[in-house]
């Protein structure tokens, strides 16, 4: 009975607890869907004590870069942020904002939820993936060497002298890095996910049996780590890439948490998303030991900017796994069951949400988060 009353002091110690949080509005309609996401996230009863921090092009001008190093300091010191959507900018020799945070943070998993809410328009329904990605290792390490330059010219002899498969002289070169170090901990991370969550299974995906190095040694380190998780009774597989996405398309129902490498996570996060009617309602988070920074899926659509045209709800649900990182996993079951039936009611939600995008009763951004709040305040 003292650890069922102390659980439930817990559970009220939580729910009146303040969390700061660093807000990042973005740019183009970033600060349009992240203050519709504050509302909706503030009308759960969390309390939240928000840093603003601003990045992307709007800051430019300022500060000379995207990502100022107030911004990382921030998230460092609160360990949770949400964050709109940042256009990367052209010609500046900055790669990506998004890159670059989790790299400095070492976030090193990126959560991808694909779930189906019914009233979107998909081929498919009852759809609830979990894609896990590991994001700082494969092709996209950024080890690459422009064709024609010295150095793809002495990295092309170098192999050519260790007897290695020759290499054509005009071709530029990218490093493909796996470690066991990132794989264990990234399928750790998977397991660790899939035990909290309730899920039943975690496939490992690769392509093993071409390069068996690299992929190869991901699929044996994943095999290790799930034996150390057999007594979780969380299943563990592994399938190719190619065939998993194959099998995706036509039975998406026998799949559960996926764990991959950097690009085929990349590549499936899209599919995912493409089962469960697109980016505007994929939700996303990229996490680390130390750190979270919670997102949509979806760029900054910076045509659309000030319009209060664009889809809001792929934000809001990243700020539903915001709730459940922070655990206040009751807020986020009550924003998530707030966000699914205004999509199945079909009334109050953006253009792109309805059976014709030339649909006049479409509502704006503010709309949509004027009727999650609704919701919420009709429950509460």
């Amino acid at each position: 009975m003292r650890a069922i009353l102390a659980l439930e002091e817990g559970r009220l110690l939580m729910s009146h607890k303040t969390h700061r949080v660093t807000l990042i509005p973005g740019d183009g309609t970033g600060p349009e869907i992240s203050e519709a996401t504050r509302r909706v996230l503030e009308a759960t009863g969390v309390s939240f004590d928000w840093d603003v921090q601003h990045a992307g092009m709007d800051v430019m001008e300022e500060y000379g870069t995207p990502l100022p190093d107030n911004v990382l300091d921030s998230i460092r010191s609160n360990g949770v942020a949400i964050k709109g959507p940042i256009t990367t900018p052209v010609g500046t020799g900055f790669r990506s904002v998004n890159v670059a945070l989790r790299k400095e943070l070492d976030l090193y998993m990126c959560l991808r939820p694909c779930k189906s809410y019914p009233g979107v328009r998909s081929r498919y329904e009852d759809i609830d993936l979990v894609i896990v990605r590991e994001n700082h290792e494969d092709l996209y390490a950024g080890i690459e060497f422009e064709q024609g330059s010295p150095e793809a010219a002495k990295l092309i002899d170098f192999m050519a002298d260790l007897g290695a498969r020759r290499i054509r002289k005009d071709s530029g070169i990218s490093i493909k890095p796996i470690s066991v170090t990132g794989t264990r901990r990234i399928v750790s991370a998977a397991f660790d996910y899939a035990v909290k969550e309730g899920r039943k299974k975690v496939t490992a995906v690769h392509k093993a049996n071409i390069m068996k190095f690299s992929d190869g040694l991901f699929l044996k380190t994943a095999t290790e780590v799930a034996e150390e998780y057999k007594a979780s009774g969380v299943e563990f597989e592994e399938r190719i890439v190619d065939n998993m996405c194959m099998q995706l398309v036509q039975k998406p129902e026998l799949y559960d948490v996926l764990v991959l490498p950097n690009l085929y996570g990349d590549i499936i996060s899209d599919l995912g998303a493409g089962l469960i009617g697109g980016l505007g309602v994929a939700p996303g988070g990229n996490i680390g030991d130390e750190a979270a920074v919670f997102e949509p899926t979806h760029g900054s659509a910076p045509k659309y900017t000030g319009q209060n045209k664009v889809n809001p709800m792929a934000m809001m649900l990243s700020g539903s796994l915001l709730l459940r990182h922070i655990q206040e996993e009751e807020a986020a079951d009550r924003l998530e069951a707030a966000i699914a039936a205004i999509i199945a009611e079909g009334k109050d939600v953006t253009y792109d949400m309805k059976p014709d995008r030339d649909d006049p009763s479409a509502v704006g951004t503010s709309e949509v988060a004027d009727a999650v709040v609704g919701k919420l305040e009709a429950h509460s």
